[in-house]
């Protein structure tokens, strides 16, 4: 509910302060008095697009703040959660515009953007103005106005996650279908380059080992000479058994001097230990170098191979194993392709099935309290002096979507004997308004909880049709919150709180002003409403009796 609004230099308006109580909340006030400023004003701190000169002239900036009293299960209170913004049953909104069209907004002391500003008062502020009637008109809404009447809400979240089912299961199937098809134009290719990879057999690391192997052998020749040469230095017939015999001499004559001996023998026998290690060495080394004349082609083929297949396919040599394996992968699912195909084409065929389920359920609910809501409308329809008119829910096939299958357009008569057609085109303005009133009622009593601002929804209609349209104001406002700005005494009459808006002109400026009316000021607003400038005796009368009528 809104509680109190704030205005600081806003066009004409100085300084203003408001208190809104629950019930019926009425403006009234001469034409170009400022009533539409005030909402001009309160939709600026919502974050509604709207004109940008909203300075007062002489200004720096303007100011605007809102507060809400929220109930515990308020649906801003998820918005202000999500956006990591303090919660609870006290909302304060506050926004400046500087004269230079800059606008700064405020939750409760957070500085927020215009988006979350919008996304948080959708949820606070429902506004139906002069030229405001989309929800009506629009048939795009109607079917959204017939949920909330029927309560679909379980119904439609079930209905749009099937469908969400139904796109991802469409999508999968989609792409396996694209998929599948991209691979049997490359088929021939995967089947060829597979065959290839297969029987080569390639290797990581083995053209590396397949090159050092080739220059070994290569260099093999004069290797081979200088390695023997060595072997032979250093065999039993040259250094190794001098050594031997060196070491024999020495442990003979060790036995007579006395250790004196030790440390050489000592350090011969590891020289000799060595040097046999380094003969093994050797001896192995000769051993590699003795290999099959055909293996060095072999070797060398076996790397042009690796080599040429490496360049074929435009990857390292090392790259080909890891190749091999992707190819293998996209022929085995161009393989099991019909498989997974078919797979895909029973699920996508399952949530399909899920999905008319529900929209089918949806669809018989939309139905059946679009009988509810006719009925009800008429019912609404007689109190507003429209006891004549027709109000008809017509619900048609449409293309299937998350929101089910249903078109759902509002159709009136507003003549006995003429078929009904759209609102839009049918009612006047101000049948439309209370064909408007109307349904909100309707959608009262379906749990529809947010504030509610109609500007003038009593225009041109007047006597006993205006009293109508007041009590269905003061209906509305049972337990909930109805700001109406209109010209209609009768309308007037049906106030909790009545404010009334006036202009105030000096020499150098022109200013708006609110008063909250007391008992004996709402009389006199009432019969300026009802005889003009000069207020009569027997318009003060009429007034009372119509306050008297309303209780």
């Amino acid at each position: 509910m809104l509680t109190s609004l704030s205005i600081r230099d806003m066009l004409i308006i100085d300084r203003l302060e408001l208190g809104f109580a629950q019930g019926l909340n009425v403006l009234t006030g001469e034409t170009g008095a400022g009533k539409s400023i005030l909402l001009e004003s309160l939709g600026f701190v919502l974050g509604w697009r709207g004109r940008a000169d909203l300075v007062r002239s002489g200004a720096e900036q303007g100011e605007v703040t809102a507060m809400f009293e929220l109930s515990d299960n308020h649906p801003a209170l998820d918005v202000l959660r999500k956006a990591g913004l303090q919660d609870g049953r006290d909302l304060i909104i506050r926004r400046v515009n500087t004269k230079d069209g800059r606008k700064t907004g405020w939750i409760n002391d957070r500085r927020v953007s215009g988006d979350l500003l919008r996304s948080v008062s959708q949820h606070l502020i429902e506004l139906h103005g002069q030229h405001d009637d989309r929800g009506l008109l629009d048939s795009k809404g109607h079917r959204q106005l017939l949920d909330q009447f029927g309560s679909h809400l379980e119904l439609n979240e079930k209905t749009r996650q099937a469908w969400c089912a139904v796109t991802v299961a469409q999508n999968d199937l989609t792409e396996e279908t694209e998929m599948l098809e991209a691979l049997r134009q490359e088929e021939e290719y995967l089947r060829h380059a597979v065959a290839e990879l297969t029987s080569l057999d390639p290797q990581p690391g083995e053209e590396t080992e397949l090159d050092v192997r080739r220059r070994l052998m290569q260099s093999a020749g004069k290797l081979r000479v200088d390695i023997e040469k060595a072997a032979h230095a250093l065999g039993r017939e040259a250094a190794e058994g001098m050594m031997g015999d060196a070491l024999r001499w020495l442990e003979a004559a060790g036995d007579e001097m006395d250790e004196q001996l030790d440390g050489a023998i000592g350090y011969l026998s590891a020289s000799i230990s060595n040097l046999s290690e380094a003969v093994q060495c050797i001896e192995t080394c000769l051993q590699e170098l003795d290999f099959n004349p055909f293996e060095l082609e072999t070797a060398e083929e076996r790397l042009f191979a690796i080599r040429s297949l490496g360049r074929k396919h435009q990857v390292p040599a090392d790259a080909l194993t890891e190749l091999a394996q992707e190819l293998t992968a996209r022929l085995a699912a161009l393989d099991a392709g019909q498989n997974s195909l078919a797979g895909k084409q029973a699920a996508l065929k399952r949530a399909q099935d899920v999905y008319d389920e529900h929209a089918n359920t949806l669809s018989q609910a939309r139905k059946t309290n679009a009988a509810k809501l006719d009925k009800e409308m008429i019912s609404e329809l007689g109190p507003l002096k429209m006891d004549r008119a027709l109000f008809q829910t017509d619900i048609t096939p449409s293309e299937a979507g998350p929101f089910g299958k249903d078109m759902v357009v509002f159709c009136v008569t507003t003549n006995p004997g003429t078929p009904p057609g759209p609102l839009a085109r049918i009612a006047s303005g101000g049948e439309l308004s209370r064909f408007l009133l109307a349904l909100k009622v309707c959608l009262r009593t379906a749990g529809d909880v947010q504030t509610i601002i109609f500007d003038e929804i009593d225009r041109g209609v007047g006597g006993a049709t205006a009293d109508a349209v007041g009590r269905r104001l003061s209906h509305l406002a049972i337990g909930a919150q109805v700001l109406v700005v209109t010209h209609s005494p009768q309308v007037a009459a049906f106030a909790t709180c009545h404010f009334r808006v006036s202009k105030q002109q000096s020499d150098n400026e022109t200013l708006s002003d609110v008063e909250n009316l007391d008992q004996n000021a709402r009389i006199k607003e009432i019969a300026r409403m009802i005889s003009g400038d000069i207020i009569t005796r027997e318009a003060l009368a009429a007034a009372e009796t119509l306050i008297k009528a309303s209780k």
